[in-house]
């Protein structure tokens, strides 16, 4: 099962072009960023960027996990907004 946090990590790193550019955007470090995209890649067991020097691309499966990851994120938010406002 894909970790949240996970997700965040590699949708930035995704948007931003790099690792190091979606640590600054985070506030995390860049070997956090790199660490759980590497993740991700084993735990689906395909490869999410093409790296070339410090530039990322997409492969057709980091595509489309980034768009239905953006999705999912999106419903995890609203639930837990939906969630608080039951207190």
């Amino acid at each position: 099962m894909i970790e949240l946090t996970r997700l965040r990590l590699f949708i930035a790193a995704a948007e931003h072009g790099g690792y190091a550019e979606a640590a600054r955007a985070l506030y995390t470090s860049h070997s956090t960023v790199s660490r759980a995209v590497s993740a991700l890649e084993k735990e689906l067991g395909v490869a999410l960027l093409v790296r070339s020097n410090r530039l990322l691309g997409l492969t057709p499966a980091g595509e489309l996990l980034l768009h239905e990851g953006k999705t999912l994120l999106a419903a995890a938010d609203s639930l837990c907004e939906k969630v608080k406002e039951q207190t």
